[in-house]
């Protein structure tokens, strides 16, 4: 079994988002020792709770601190941007750690409309040319020549080399589990954003109609969750209302930054909110150490998976770490990649 890392790069209060930046970089270095598999990175914009915005500038700064971790977008939201542009800019992330580049690719906005209109005014409204950019960006990163008669035929990514990036395709719906089994690419499914909704039938369609490439033979997936570990259960569920609270917020339209679990509790919530809680709390992978791996071991079990991805919240980044340590211990982890 392996575990892998998303991180957000949040922001809790009374800290700025230059700490969330810095404190990005010491849990990458963290994670790599525990013996973690993969460390992502996600995309958001105009957020004030989430401020990772360019995961490739992260990557680069990860892949010069670490040596084995696995590093990747999670994702690249690319109708925001050139498929050649990306190419590019991953193709130089594989210079500079060969082997260990992953480029996971969505088409949610990462924020808002207005937002996702100033990163691309161009971008033609309503038009869906995210399949498109994902074959074209196919060919620029493995240093493929495009087909006969297509525009770009005559342009190569730079820097090329002999390893490339592995492709991901990520989502939280039938959509992307369809478009990644058609293309012969990697699927992660977004469980810990849809609270696990639709898992099981994504997956059996990507699993159903996946056309073997020749990188990805057979298919691969995985799922992102939002797991912590604590010393004891009531730790656990003591840091896990700093979610709780941000989650009742973010669904109101409501961005801020984490806030602590005592200003949390202390949070005047209306019956529909307390409500929403309760629902959160049932099904949430929260509890020890030893308690949380079996609830992510019985669930890569259901889903037929050999790896899962972690996305931890804290408001004190030192119970993150902590809590990555915890699972760690569980698993125990291997070294290889």
């Amino acid at each position: 079994m392996k575990l892998s890392v998303l991180d957000q790069s949040p922001v809790s209060r009374g800290s700025t988002p230059a700490d969330a930046i810095a404190e990005t970089l010491a849990l990458a270095r963290h994670c790599e020792e525990l013996g973690y598999a993969r460390y992502w990175l996600s995309e958001h914009h105009n957020s004030a709770s989430i401020v990772g915005s360019a995961p490739e500038v992260l990557m680069a700064a990860i892949a010069a601190t670490t040596r084995r971790i696995r590093i990747g977008s999670a994702g690249v939201m690319l109708p925001h941007y050139s498929a050649l542009k990306v190419a590019e800019q991953f193709r130089v992330l594989e210079a500079l750690a060969p082997g260990r580049i992953d480029l996971g690719l969505g088409r949610a906005p990462g924020s808002d409309r207005l937002t996702a209109r100033a990163l691309n005014p161009h971008a033609s409204p309503g038009a869906d040319d995210f399949p498109q950019q994902i074959v074209d960006l196919q060919h620029w990163l493995e240093g493929k020549r495009m087909p006969e008669g297509h525009p770009y035929r005559a342009i190569t990514a730079q820097p090329q080399g002999p390893t490339s990036p592995e492709m991901w395709i990520l989502g939280s719906s039938n959509y992307g589990a369809q478009l990644a089994a058609h293309l012969g690419l990697p699927y992660a499914f977004a469980y810990f954003f849809s609270d696990g909704q639709g898992v099981e039938q994504a997956l059996a369609l990507y699993r159903q109609n996946y056309r073997p490439s020749p990188r990805f033979p057979t298919p691969h997936a995985t799922i992102c969750v939002w797991a912590l570990a604590a010393d004891t259960e009531d730790e656990a569920a003591r840091q896990l209302m700093t979610r709780e609270h941000w989650r009742v917020r973010f669904e109101q339209g409501l961005f801020g930054p984490l806030v602590s679990p005592e200003e949390a509790a202390a949070h005047p919530y209306t019956g529909p909110e307390r409500e929403r809680i309760a629902q959160l709390r049932a099904n949430a992978l929260v509890g020890t150490g030893a308690q949380v791996a079996e609830k992510i071991a019985a669930l890569a079990a259901r889903l037929g998976l050999s790896e899962i991805v972690v996305n931890t919240w804290a408001f004190d980044p030192a119970v993150r770490r902590h809590s990555y340590a915890l699972l760690a211990q569980a698993f125990p982890l291997s070294m290889e990649t």
